[in-house]
């Protein structure tokens, strides 16, 4: 599942960054978002992610790829939302032995989907304002 890392000096732009909690956005996302320019990135990373298999990702504890058109991101590697988002991000990489490191996206969504039971869906996002108007249960738990 993990993919191979790259040496510290080296930088992939190929490679996806995705905060642990946006593994479930990315599957009940619907076009909605913060504003257009949100709604644009979000469009290509998603369809990017559902749609080129073994999508290669670096989960990271701070602001990603989601985040750099994001209108709620304070700076680099802040969220107007730090403390909420970054236990959201624990509880998905306590949940599912994940790491900061590199995966293939479809292979992370098999092993969080399979694992995913509806209680822990709505610890890990009941904070969330997008969770009650997204598909993430849907298309999540089935």
């Amino acid at each position: 599942m993990k993919m191979p890392k790259k040496q510290k000096h080296e930088q992939d732009d190929s490679i996806l960054r995705l905060r642990p909690h946006h593994l479930l956005c990315t599957q009940g996302y619907e076009g909605k978002g913060y504003n257009q320019e949100f709604v644009r990135n979000m469009t290509v990373i998603v369809s990017r992610l559902r749609n080129e298999d073994s999508t290669p990702i670096k989960l990271v504890f701070t602001t990603d790829s989601i985040c750099d058109k994001c209108p709620k991101k304070v700076a680099a590697g802040i969220c107007e939302k730090d403390l909420k988002v970054k236990m959201m991000d624990k509880k998905v990489m306590d949940c599912f032995n994940l790491e900061e490191d590199n995966y293939s996206y479809q292979e992370v969504i098999k092993k969080i989907n399979k694992g995913m039971t509806a209680a822990m869906l709505d610890d890990i996002c009941n904070d969330c304002s997008w969770f009650l108007e997204s598909a993430c249960r849907q298309n999540i738990i089935g």
